[in-house]
């Protein structure tokens, strides 16, 4: 059954809309309808009540009831009168229609009128319905009643031709009811279908064009400024990906350039063993440099794909990553004299967030690795909470940020200093970022600390 109704519904907005308006205006004419037909019965039959209260009253003058006897005046055209009257004294009928027996059902109807007294009026059928209403006579010493019938064949007509000239007005009205409906809401849906045309056009030739810009129906013109911002964000994204794809292009050409101009100069003329050496540790310097950028891309994609809702302890995580850090320090720095110090704080006992503990490894590991490059003996990592959310600092006691480098230090592929020695493609501020916005937060460096840099994470509470 539900397979049929939803293969029987239109499939377009305007069919829908057309089907409903018809739906409703049929309910609205069906109960105009009886409405109406019930006030004109209810009508004709006051109508014909009316007529037999009239030759009632028309019939009782006609009798004297004031003596001990009732007696039926002879008056002139008493057979219009006579026709279809019975007249009674008190139960005993006196006269009756010619055409109507003694016990016929008219009869017995009058009959039963008569003995109730009073004015009330029945319909019996008789070949037809028939009307028949009862009069007293006034009188001091007899009682008399009049009785008097009507056919109301001729008002049971009026009214089934009223019923179906409503039932034909009911018809054209809902046909111009769903032809004007389709018109109507066609002509309302023009606007849309043109921003469907233009939505194609420009995703064809990549336009830089508008919704907003043409004057439409408020309805309409907020869905355009929908759009138009949708559009936004989509075109600021591709842009973004497409600087990203170029800087990291930029920067995987520069391991590759080394390789290559490393074994052009080697095949160029016979070296030595330790030349072999030197061009040897080159290109491995090289090649680990692109891993390092591709690992950091595979990363996000993997981190972008599965940043599934949830939540953690904060402090766990960060401790685990601090001892990881450290230990990698000291493995890598094993001719450096002093070694960095890592230090966890949290400003509250618990401290949960509203992201998976993989995701925020993925999203501090990169401010831990940048601040454990440039520090000179400790990097704190300082947790605590902050309204709605989690803050976590991430703070060095290294050069600090470049004044002039503090406009790009989370664009893709930029270092303050290539030059410095260390490490990175210059990727992990801006896949911090990245990650912490996809989960509803925030990484930002805090200019307000002098000595060193710090780095704020802002996440949504657990």
């Amino acid at each position: 059954m539900r397979a049929f109704v939803s293969r029987s519904w239109p499939r377009t907005l305007r069919g829908r809309l057309s089907l409903v308006a018809l739906t409703t205006a049929t309910l609205l004419m069906v109960i105009l309808t009886v409405a109406f037909n019930t006030v004109v019965q209810r009508h004709l039959q006051h109508q014909a009540d009316d007529e037999l209260r009239t030759r009632g009253a028309a019939v009782a003058a006609t009798i004297d009831a004031s003596g001990p006897k009732v007696r039926v005046l002879e008056t002139p055209g008493e057979e219009l009168l006579d026709t279809n009257v019975w007249i009674y004294a008190g139960d005993r009928l006196l006269e009756k229609p010619p055409s109507a027996t003694a016990t016929g059902p008219l009869t017995r109807a009058a009959d039963r009128l008569a003995a109730r007294a009073g004015r009330h009026c029945v319909t019996a059928h008789a070949h037809g319905a028939v009307r028949l209403c009862s009069r007293p006579v006034p009188g001091d010493k007899s009682a008399a009643t009049v009785v008097t019938a009507l056919d109301l064949s001729p008002y049971r007509s009026s009214a089934d031709a009223l019923l179906l000239a409503s039932l034909a007005l009911d018809a054209v009205m809902l046909a111009c009811t769903y032809a004007l409906t389709r018109l109507a809401v066609g002509r309302a849906l023009r606007p849309v279908r043109t921003m469907t045309e233009h939505a194609t056009q420009w995703s064809a030739i990549a336009s830089e064009e508008r919704f907003g810009s043409v004057a439409r129906p408020t309805e309409l013109a907020q869905l355009g400024g929908s759009l138009d911002a949708l559009l936004d964000r989509i075109r600021a994204l591709l842009r973004h990906e497409q600087q990203l794809t170029r800087e990291l292009s930029h920067e995987l050409r520069n391991p590759l350039a080394r390789i290559i101009a490393e074994l052009d100069w080697w095949q160029a003329r016979p070296r030595s063993a330790a030349d072999t050496r030197t061009t040897h540790e080159a290109i491995a310097d090289a090649a680990q440099s692109m891993r390092t950028i591709c690992d950091t891309l595979l990363d996000d994609a993997r981190d972008s794909a599965a940043s599934a809702p949830g939540t953690t302890d904060v402090l766990p995580v960060l401790r685990r990553l601090a001892d990881r850090a450290a230990k990698a320090d000291r493995a890598a720095k094993t001719e450096k004299a002093e070694e960095v110090k890592v230090v966890v704080t949290g400003r509250a006992t618990s401290l949960s967030a509203g992201v998976p503990d993989a995701l925020l490894e993925r999203i501090v590991s990169p401010l831990l690795d940048n601040a454990l490059r440039h520090a000179h003996t400790r990097v704190e990592i300082r947790a605590g909470a902050r309204p709605g959310g989690v803050r976590v600092e991430v703070m060095d006691d290294g050069p600090g940020v470049p004044a002039s480098f503090a406009a790009e230090l989370f664009q893709p592929g930029r270092r303050a200093d290539p030059g410095d020695g260390h490490g990175g493609a210059g990727l992990g501020l801006p896949l911090a970022r990245r990650l912490a916005r996809s989960a509803g937060g925030e990484v930002h460096h805090d200019e307000r600390h002098t000595s060193g840099a710090t780095f704020v994470v802002s996440l949504p509470a657990g």
